[in-house]
C-alpha cells in the first residue's frame, strides 16, 4: 500500500523520532511511504489562535499537496482532528474534503485502511496510555468516561496485542493532561498543574513508560517529569510499537 507521510510541524522541529519511528515502522509493516507531502503545516496554531488568514493559507497548502495521494497518515492526533474537521471549512471545496477524507491517524490507519489491529511484538512492560483531548473526543479514538465506556480504540488494541505488555489501570483514564495549545501559553501555572495531576495518576498505578498518540502531549508532561526528576519514560505510539515489533 502506497502511502503520504505527513509530519506536523512541532514533531519535525521538537520529535523528529516520533516521525523517524512512524516512517520504519509503516515499511516494515508493508507499505510504501512517500515524503513527498511537502506542507509544512495543516494551519491548526493560526485556527486556534483566530489568525483566519494566515489558518487559510496553511490549510490550503496542506489540502493541495494531499491531492495525490489515497491515505495521508499523521502521528499526531491533534492535527488529524484539524484537518477532519476543521480544514473543509477553510478550503471549502473539493481540495478540503479530498483531504479530511484521506487523512489518518497512526494508529487508526493501522488497524483499519491497512487491517492490521493486532501487531506481532514484545514489549513486556507496564504502560500508562495518554489519549489526547482532540484524539480521544474529536477522533473518538477511544472510550469516555463521561460516557461511561471502557478504554478501547486502535492504540488500545494495538498495545493490548503486544506480548508482555500491562495497560496500567489509572483513576482518571481519559483526563486532560493540560497542555491545549495556547493553553499551555495563557494559562501556564494551571497547565502544569494538570501536568503533575496526570504524572501523578501514573505514578501511583506504578506505570514505567508513558505513551501517547500525542507529541504535544507527550512533550508537555516529558518535561514537567524532567523538571521533577521522574524515571517515568516517554515515548510516542510509534516509537514504541517501532521498538516492540523489531
Amino acid at each position: 500500500m502506497r502511502v503520504a507521510l505527513a509530519v506536523p510541524c512541532y514533531v519535525d522541529q521538537l520529535r523528529p523520532q516520533a516521525a523517524r519511528a512512524t516512517l520504519t515502522l509503516l515499511e516494515r509493516l508493508g507499505c510504501t511511504v512517500s515524503l513527498a507531502f511537502d506542507a509544512p503545516c495543516c494551519g491548526q496554531p493560526m485556527s486556534n489562535a483566530g489568525a483566519v488568514a494566515d489558518a487559510c493559507a496553511a490549510a490550503g497548502a496542506w489540502a493541495d499537496s494531499a491531492q495525490p495521494f489515497d491515505h495521508v497518515v499523521m502521528p499526531s492526533g491533534s492535527c488529524t482532528h484539524h484537518v477532519r474537521h476543521q480544514l473543509p471549512r477553510l478550503v471549502a471545496d473539493a481540495r478540503g474534503t479530498h483531504a479530511a477524507r484521506v487523512t489518518y491517524e497512526l494508529c487508526e490507519f493501522i488497524a483499519g485502511p491497512l487491517g492490521m489491529p493486532v501487531l506481532a511484538g514484545r514489549f513486556p512492560q507496564r504502560v500508562a496510555m495518554h489519549l489526547g483531548c482532540h484524539a480521544q473526543r474529536g477522533l473518538r479514538a477511544g472510550g469516555s468516561s463521561e460516557l461511561h465506556q471502557a478504554p478501547s480504540g486502535a492504540m488500545h488494541a494495538l498495545l493490548s496485542g503486544l506480548e508482555g505488555l500491562s495497560i496500567v489501570p489509572l483513576t482518571r483514564a481519559d483526563e486532560c493532561c493540560g497542555f491545549g495549545g495556547s493553553f499551555a501559553v495563557g494559562e501556564p501555572e494551571l497547565s502544569v498543574a494538570m501536568g503533575r495531576s496526570r504524572l501523578a495518576d501514573y505514578t501511583a498505578h506504578d506505570a514505567e513508560v508513558l505513551v501517547s498518540s500525542d507529541p504535544s502531549c507527550l512533550l508537555h508532561l516529558e518535561g514537567i517529569a524532567a523538571h521533577h526528576g521522574s524515571r517515568l519514560r516517554t515515548l510516542h505510539i510509534a516509537e514504541l510499537l517501532e521498538e516492540a515489533t523489531r
